[in-house]
């Protein structure tokens, strides 16, 4: 009878990494399994849109052939990059054919770091055009949740958040514009921080999006979260330590008015209330002021940040989808109004800081989503009003946290009634990142979440690795 193999496809991050150093199992094996595991899992949910299946093993041997492997945090973990990231000898979708830039003669910064960090890249994840929009799919494939397939995953970064949820990669890149790493994460019932402004680089010498862009990871694990920060940080890595007692501000209201948090997401925040209480913590209510100027400032910036994309790329707007299309418009006639000021922006900043100070809170509570994700369906075929709205009225809580360039987390805390995840969103003052990966971390010791989506690792024959 033949033996039985076991597999390293389930297993977190660090667990992959340690079992790589100390040589229970060779990177070259464990990406040979997750690429195994893609070929059978991926033509449901259309996560990734470039596998390296060659090119990942050549480099997984690389890491193996490694004299010294101590210092790698990330040695053989196979990793995902999302497609608006350059990776040496890929094209750089960003979405469409239509935006796709040619062949990337070197990596980005934040792929180098991951390399450099023992990382295997198993492929680039797909995203709707440009990054718009808080649903994934172009003309090719609708990316799908692996918790429901008839669901979205959410978007940007929803190939990413995709691949994740299914085990296809034990940690995924993502970047979050307005949303784009929190809101798949509350999709997929992932850990996903978004750094605060500058602590990742964007690209050398620019921001993205004015400033709105940040890159981070997504992960089924705190502790996973803190390596892959720290890694893209370019920072020596650090142990979480459990913060003392906090003063943690809850909300409720919604930064969009006419739009609420629904039961299942209002109930989230109580049960993060609760969890704060019995970590040792104090919990108090604290509603941000949303200024009507904020909400107008911050979508005509996102509709420059498109024409901004597109101008750099030398696209014609007649060759992007429908729903992209008026966006860009939107933009190009948002700058020439004088509707996108460098001055707005740090004057939300200015007063979302002072928010901690007046109200001498710590952290801020709110919900991460205000309604279950939207159907999976061909987006992109919509009208941009039809996109506009679904985007919004479902994940209005997570962008004034970018246009203030503020470090915020999502962190999944329970399920809905349909069974979907159901996450909660923590906001920090600069510098927060560890703190709010240290709440989140006490989160999970009190109330674990399943890692993986129902039914998923599919990992065929063979057994989990051990924990």
């Amino acid at each position: 009878m033949q033996d039985i193999m076991p597999t390293w496809v389930g297993a977190t991050a660090k667990q992959i990494a340690r079992g790589v150093r100390r040589g229970d199992v060779s990177a070259t094996q464990v990406v040979a399994d997750h690429l195994d595991h893609v070929a059978r899992a991926d033509a449901d949910l259309a996560a990734f849109r470039t596998v390296r299946g060659g090119e990942a093993i050549t480099e997984a041997e690389k890491v193996d052939e490694q004299e010294d492997l101590a210092n790698l945090p990330l040695a053989g973990v196979p990793v995902a990059v999302k497609e608006n990231t350059p990776v040496a000898g890929l094209p750089t979708w960003r979405g469409s054919a239509a935006v796709r830039t040619p062949v990337a003669e070197g990596d980005h910064e934040v792929v180098r770091r991951l390399r450099g960090a023992g990382a295997v890249i198993l492929g680039v994840t797909r995203m709707p055009e440009l990054g718009l929009w808080a649903v994934t799919d172009d003309e090719t494939a609708v990316t799908r949740n692996p918790w429901d397939p008839a669901r979205t995953p959410g978007g940007s970064s929803g190939g990413a958040a995709a691949a994740v949820a299914a085990g296809l990669v034990p940690i995924a890149h993502a970047n979050d514009g307005l949303g784009s790493i929190r809101i798949p994460a509350a999709c997929c019932g992932l850990v996903g921080l978004k750094p605060g402004r500058g602590v990742v680089p964007w690209q050398l010498g620019e921001e993205g999006w004015f400033g709105l862009a940040e890159h981070g990871m997504l992960t089924t694990t705190v502790a996973d979260a803190a390596v892959g920060f720290q890694v893209l940080a370019g920072r020596p890595q650090e142990k979480l330590v459990p913060p003392q007692r906090l003063r943690v501000g809850v909300s409720l209201r919604s930064p969009v008015r006419g739009i609420a948090a629904d039961e299942p997401n209002r109930d989230a925040v109580a049960a993060a209330g609760r969890l704060l209480a019995a970590a040792g913590h104090d919990t108090v209510p604290a509603d941000p002021v949303y200024p009507t100027a904020l909400g107008l400032k911050g979508i005509a910036t996102w509709f420059a940040a498109a024409s901004a994309d597109v101008r750099a790329g030398g696209v014609e707007r007649r060759h992007l989808q429908r729903r992209s299309r008026r966006h860009v418009a939107l933009g190009e006639w948002a700058q020439r109004r004088g509707y996108v000021r460098q001055a707005d922006r740090d004057a939300w900043r200015e007063r979302s800081i002072g928010f901690f100070a007046d109200h001498s809170v710590d952290l801020l509570l709110t919900p991460a989503l205000a309604s279950a994700p939207p159907a999976a369906q061909s987006w992109s075929g919509r009208s941009w009003r039809s996109n506009m709205s679904t985007s919004i009225r479902y994940a209005p809580f997570a962008a004034p946290w970018n246009i203030a360039g503020l470090p915020a987390l999502v962190v999944p805390v329970g399920r809905r009634p349909d069974g979907l995840p159901v996450a909660v969103q923590l906001v920090g003052p600069p510098g927060s990142e560890l703190l709010l990966l240290g709440v989140a971390g006490q989160f999970e010791m009190q109330a674990p979440w399943a890692r993986h989506a129902p039914g998923y690792p599919r990992v065929g024959t063979g057994s989990p690795a051990p924990a």
